[in-house]
């Protein structure tokens, strides 16, 4: 009895398999490219949330700091001596070291990103008041802020990397300046992306 011989593929089945495969793959690239700037995108939304929410922060916290030609903030609770505690809860601390400021700061927002990550001197702003988030210490008390001890407030842990540049070479704006002009040095009031590339909405990752 003699065996059949098994058939195979004829070369115009394994042509047209190969032309279906190369449709699939070439299809699913720009796919997975988009994922993956779209997940670049959510990074770079959430990076600029929390260095402005540091920005503001740092702010709150140097309302009624640093009279004019001051060395330090002195004592920041109570009227007739010059400054007056804030209405606004979320600033418990007030930065106490004026040296940080230069005489052109007039809105004594942080002079650049380093500050925030070095942190600065501050003091409570009153009684039973907690240091607030970023203060060095885990165990500090009410009783022990109050005291005349250091105290070191950060507000971002590290300096963070720009994901659509891969670096930190984030573009800076004052409070002096509009939006599409060079850094002047004097404050820190925006940041905004490096990169010049176009987002998948269709705006400048440096317009965000």
């Amino acid at each position: 009895m003699r065996c059949r011989k098994s058939e195979g593929f004829t070369l115009f089945e394994l042509v047209v398999t190969l032309a279906v495969l190369s449709v699939l793959v070439v299809g699913t690239i720009p796919l997975t490219q988009n994922a993956i700037k779209r997940q670049k995108e959510l990074r770079l939304r959430e990076t600029l949330r929390q260095i402005r929410a540091a920005i503001d922060e740092f702010k709150r916290d140097t309302v009624g700091a640093c009279p004019q030609g001051a060395i330090t903030t002195g004592n920041p609770i109570g009227r007739g001596r010059g400054v007056d505690a804030p209405s606004d809860p979320r600033s418990r601390v007030v930065v106490d070291d004026c040296t940080i400021f230069d005489t052109e700061n007039l809105d004594r927002l942080p002079p650049d990103l380093e500050t925030l990550v070095n942190g600065v001197r501050v003091r409570s702003r009153g009684i039973n008041l907690t240091g607030g988030r970023g203060i060095s210490g885990d165990d500090i008390n009410a009783t022990d802020i109050n005291n005349n001890e250091e105290i070191i407030k950060v507000y971002l842990r590290e300096l963070p990397v720009d994901p659509m540049t891969g670096e930190s070479n984030w573009q800076l704006r004052s409070s002096y300046q509009e939006a599409d002009s060079s850094w002047d040095q004097i404050n820190v009031f925006d940041v905004r992306s490096a990169s010049d590339e176009e987002g998948l909405n269709g705006e400048k990752y440096s317009d965000w």
